[in-house]
C-alpha cells in the first residue's frame, strides 16, 4: 500500500517538521528520515512513497519535487505553511504550481491546524485551504508514469521473470557498469562475452562486482564448435560451410544470438558499440521472425514525465509498403501493451484524413485500412499529422469522432527518415 498524500512543508513550516508530525495521527513518514544519509533523488523518493504503508509522506519541502512525487504515486499533494508571515511565499509557490499544471490538492497552516487564517485566505489563492489532517482522507488519483516509475515497474517485472540475459560487448565499460547495477539489484542473470581475465581486471579497476555473472570467451570452448555446426545446418541452403560457420560464430553478435536460439539465454542486449545492422542481422539468419510477422521492426519507448509513447519503426525499415506499415502498426501496438501502454495507434503523415493528396499520404491511408481489417479490435486511425494525433482539440477539429485523434500513444511513422529524425528530436 502506498502513502495517501504527500505534504510539502514550506517557508517557516519547513523548520517545523516535528510540529507537523504532532498534528497528524496514524502513519507518518518523513522522507528525510527514510532516505538519510543521502539527499533524496527522485527514484529513491518514489520507492519510499510506493513502499510506505498508508498514512502521509512528509516530502522534501521543494514543491515541484514533491508535486511530481505525489503525481507519480497517484496521491494528493498539499502545501503546509507555518503561519501568517508565510503569505507571500505561499502565494508565490502555489501560483508557480498552478501555472505549471501541478495545482496542489490543498494548503494547510500549522498555526491554524483546523482552518486557514483570514489573512492567508485573503491572498485569493486558487488552491483551497484545508485542515492539516486532510491528507489522511485524500482520495487517490491515477499515478502519472514518468521515467523513474517506468523503470521501477520494469525492474519489478524483470525480477519476477528471472531471465538470463547475454551481453556481447564485454569490452565496453558501460556494459560492465550496467552489469554491476543489474546484478546488485537482482534484476536478471547475466552472461558477458569477452576475454574473462580482461573483463575481470577492468571490473576491479572500476570498482565493480561481477562475481555472480558468467564471463565467457566466445572464441574458445566446446560451445563454439556446437554453435558452428548448428549455424552451418541452418544456413546450408545458402551454401555456408562448417569452416565458414566457425568463423562466423566468433562474431559476438552471432555467438550471443545462437545462445538464445539454443535456449542458453532468454535475451540479448547489444548495440552500445555496434551498429543496429550488426546487432540484428544474426537474428534474421538464426531466430527469424515470429510466424505472424513477415518483417522485423522496432519501437522506441519515449518516457517523459506524465507521457509514455511508443514510436515505430524508427530503426529498421527505410521505406515500408502499405502492407508493412499495417504490420508495423499492429506489432508495435502489441509490444507497447507489454510495457503497460494502452495502445491507440496513429499512423502519421503530412496530412490528416482526406485533407491532402499524394502517393505518400495514399500509402499511409492504405496501411490504415489494412491494419484496421487485420486487427479490428485495435484502435488505429490515420493519416494523422503529429499535432492532430497528440492534441485533442486539434485532433477533434481535423478528424472529428476519431477515437485516436488527440489521444494517440503509439505512433507509426511513414518511413525511416521521418521516424528516426522525430525520435531523436523528441529525445533531445
Amino acid at each position: 500500500m502506498t502513502v495517501r498524500a504527500v505534504l510539502s512543508p514550506i517557508a517557516t513550516g519547513a523548520g517545523r517538521r516535528d510540529d507537523l508530525i504532532a498534528h497528524l495521527s496514524g502513519s507518518v513518514t518523513d522522507i528525510f528520515d527514510t532516505l538519510r544519509p543521502s539527499a533524496p533523488d527522485f527514484g529513491a523518493a518514489l520507492g519510499a512513497a510506493l513502499t510506505t504503508d498508508g498514512g502521509v509522506l512528509i516530502g522534501t519541502g521543494e514543491p515541484m519535487f514533491d508535486s511530481r512525487l505525489a503525481a507519480a504515486a497517484g496521491v494528493g499533494h498539499f502545501l503546509v505553511a507555518g503561519g501568517e508571515q508565510d503569505h507571500l511565499q505561499l502565494q508565490q509557490v502555489s501560483g508557480q504550481l498552478v501555472r505549471s499544471g501541478r495545482t496542489p490538492r490543498g494548503i494547510s497552516v500549522l498555526d491554524h491546524p483546523d482552518a486557514s487564517s483570514s489573512a492567508l485566505e485573503a491572498e485569493g489563492s486558487a488552491v483551497p485551504f484545508v485542515a492539516v489532517t486532510a491528507g489522511l482522507d485524500a482520495e487517490p488519483g491515477t499515478p502519472v508514469i514518468g521515467p523513474e516509475s517506468f523503470e521501477r515497474n520494469l525492474i519489478i517485472q524483470a525480477r519476477a521473470a528471472k531471465a538470463h540475459i547475454v551481453l556481447p560487448e564485454g569490452d565496453d565499460d558501460r556494459i560492465l557498469e550496467a552489469a554491476d547495477q543489474l546484478l546488485a539489484a537482482r534484476v536478471c542473470d547475466l552472461t558477458i562475452l569477452g576475454d574473462p581475465a580482461t573483463m575481470a581486471a577492468r571490473a576491479h579497476e572500476l570498482g565493480l562486482d561481477l562475481s555472480s555473472a558468467t564471463l565467457t570467451d566466445p572464441t574458445k570452448g566446446s560451445d563454439l564448435e556446437r554453435f558452428a555446426e548448428e549455424f552451418a545446418e541452418l544456413r546450408k541452403a545458402k551454401g555456408v560451410s562448417l569452416d565458414e560457420a566457425r568463423e562466423t560464430m566468433k562474431d559476438i553478435s552471432y555467438y550471443a544470438t545462437m545462445m538464445i536460439h539454443l535456449g542458453m539465454a532468454d535475451g540479448m542486449v547489444s548495440g552500445a558499440a555496434h551498429t543496429t545492422a550488426h546487432t540484428i542481422k544474426p537474428s534474421f539468419q538464426i531466430i527469424k521472425t515470429s510466424p505472424d510477422a513477415s518483417i522485423v521492426s522496432s519501437i522506441f519507448l519515449m518516457v517523459m514525465d506524465g507521457v509514455l509513447w511508443a514510436f515505430g519503426d524508427c530503426a529498421v525499415n527505410p521505406n515500408p509498403t502499405p502492407e508493412q506499415l499495417a504490420e508495423i502498426a499492429v506489432v508495435s501496438a502489441k509490444t507497447a501493451a507489454q510495457f503497460g501502454i494502452e495502445p491507440k495507434v496513429a499512423m502519421l503523415s503530412y496530412s490528416t484524413g482526406a485533407s491532402g493528396a499524394g502517393e505518400d499520404v495514399e500509402a499511409v491511408a492504405e496501411g490504415v485500412k489494412i491494419a484496421q481489417e487485420s486487427a479490428p479490435n485495435l484502435e488505429i486511425d490515420g493519416p494523422l499529422q503529429f499535432d492532430a494525433a497528440v492534441v485533442e482539440s486539434v485532433g477533434q477539429k481535423k478528424m472529428p469522432g476519431s477515437e485516436v485523434a488527440g489521444k494517440a500513444t503509439v505512433f507509426v511513422f511513414p518511413d525511416l527518415n521521418a521516424g528516426n529524425i522525430t525520435y531523436k528530436a523528441v529525445q533531445r
